[in-house]
């Protein structure tokens, strides 16, 4: 009889723990395991601890693998979910339970900012690649997760990131800020993130750099961040153009990529390499004119299941009118959409924008598109911290979520406080437009 009693009251105490640990899934589903690839994803993952992926044990909360900016400060890190209006599918959170995909560049921390969107990473899985100290404003990422009707909050159950293109600079054009990386050109705008320098103008030819970007027309990717490297094996990312399936070669702007010895990796939906198709190779020989690649992964591949939600930022292509353009390689149609950023008529190839709506016959019908640079033209950047001050030495010295800040300059607007109130553990909302250096340059800062 006491074994039976014991049995009853241990039993569940030992469910409730389970649960309490995230064994029961939580918010629609269960999570992978840390380090393997989400349902229904194809690709490589690295387990915590792993080389290239970041894992900081000085951050509490950088155990999921994410670490850098998306660890936690002790800021409360939930995801705003009120209600949108619909309901729909929500559980009254006014998230939807079902998965979304969001790719884009990290801007902004609290957990992480992308296009926007602000995730909750608390219970995310993180497999970051190429970066030591974790993700960092201007990383390209992909997450997975359910997000509101309007994308601006969402929960994060997965975070993807890897470099894409690392490789020694040729040529340099600033006039056009622009530079060649293993024959891609790589274009810069008001939004791309310098980690360790002030500028194109301060890259010498020949330096190895590492570019996390969005991969635009063939042979071209916008940069997001940029980062000075040791010399290393290459990282290329871009269209696949020319495909040889019997030599197995394709051509990735001036380069032919020989694949024959590669491991594919990435595909949703079972489907061959084809021309078209965006990937990121890594190769450890490079010659001239040429990569023999090793890995030829997806490049962040976007679902084209019906009734999918997507939001993503990218470089238009193809653009026919606002029914029918590419971004990312992705179908398209915001005709039934008011244009944000600027004037729709300023949308065409080579606009930088972001959108947002659900698939439909393997086309994003889209409910959002915002312009964010127009060539010749520009556009808004934007960069926001949400957490506690942290190394503090003085206005123009110190961090938030691990991110150097400046808000010492003459022009800094505060809100509920003034420079004199900044000082360890004060939560305050960072807001600026530019990172050089590595350090973000606050344009306002508001206390919480």
């Amino acid at each position: 009889m006491t074994t039976n009693l014991l049995r009853i009251v241990l039993l569940p105490l030992w469910i409730a723990l389970l649960l309490s640990c995230g064994g029961g899934g939580g918010r629609g589903g269960a999570m992978a395991p840390v380090g393997a690839p989400a349902s229904g994803t194809s690709g490589v993952a690295s387990p915590i601890g792993s080389v290239g992926l970041a894992r900081d044990p000085s951050e509490s909360g950088a155990g999921n693998g994410i670490g850098g900016i998306a660890a936690s400060d002790g800021s409360s890190t939930t995801a705003s979910i009120g209600d949108d209006g619909s309901g729909v599918g929500s559980g009254g959170t006014g998230v939807s339970t079902a998965d979304a995909t969001g790719v884009g560049a990290v801007d902004g921390a609290g957990s992480i900012i992308v296009n926007g969107l602000r995730y909750d990473t608390t219970t995310a899985v993180g497999n970051i690649q190429d970066a030591p100290t974790g993700l960092q404003l201007g990383m390209t990422v992909k997450v997975t997760g359910p997000v509101n009707a309007g994308f601006t909050s969402g929960i994060a159950r997965r975070v993807d990131s890897a470099a894409d293109v690392r490789g020694p600079v040729g040529a340099i054009d600033l006039s056009q800020n622009s530079f060649v990386i293993l024959g891609t050109t790589v274009t810069t705008d008001e939004a791309t993130v310098w980690a360790d320098a002030s500028g194109l103008a301060a890259i010498a030819a020949g330096r190895t750099l590492q570019v996390w970007g969005l991969p635009a027309a063939p042979g071209v990717l916008r940069a997001t961040r940029v980062e000075q490297r040791d010399p290393s094996s290459a990282i290329l990312t871009g269209t696949v153009q020319n495909l040889d399936a019997a030599a197995h070669t394709f051509a990735l702007g001036g380069l032919v990529v020989d694949y024959g010895s590669a491991v594919l990796s990435g595909s949703l939906d079972g489907r061959s390499l084809a021309n078209g198709t965006i990937v990121r190779v890594r190769a450890d020989t490079v010659s001239s004119g040429g990569l023999a690649a090793t890995l030829v992964q997806w490049w962040y591949p976007l679902p084209t299941t019906d009734a999918t939600t997507a939001q993503f930022a990218g470089i238009v292509t193809d653009y026919a009118g606002l029914s029918s353009l590419r971004v990312l390689g992705f179908a398209v149609d915001a005709s039934s959409v008011q244009v944000t950023g600027g004037p729709a008529g300023a949308l065409g190839n080579g606009v930088k924008v972001e959108v947002g709506g659900v698939v439909s016959r393997g086309v994003l019908k889209a409910n959002k598109l915002k312009i964010r640079h127009v060539p010749g033209t520009g556009g808004p950047a934007s960069f926001d911290l949400i957490g506690s001050v942290g190394a503090f030495h003085s206005p123009s010295d110190f961090r938030v979520r691990g991110q150097p800040v400046d808000a010492g300059g003459p022009g800094v607007m505060f809100t509920n406080g003034s420079a004199a109130n900044l000082r360890d553990g004060v939560k305050v909302n960072i807001h600026g437009t530019q990172v050089t250096n590595g350090v973000l340059t606050a344009q306002t800062v508001t206390f919480e």
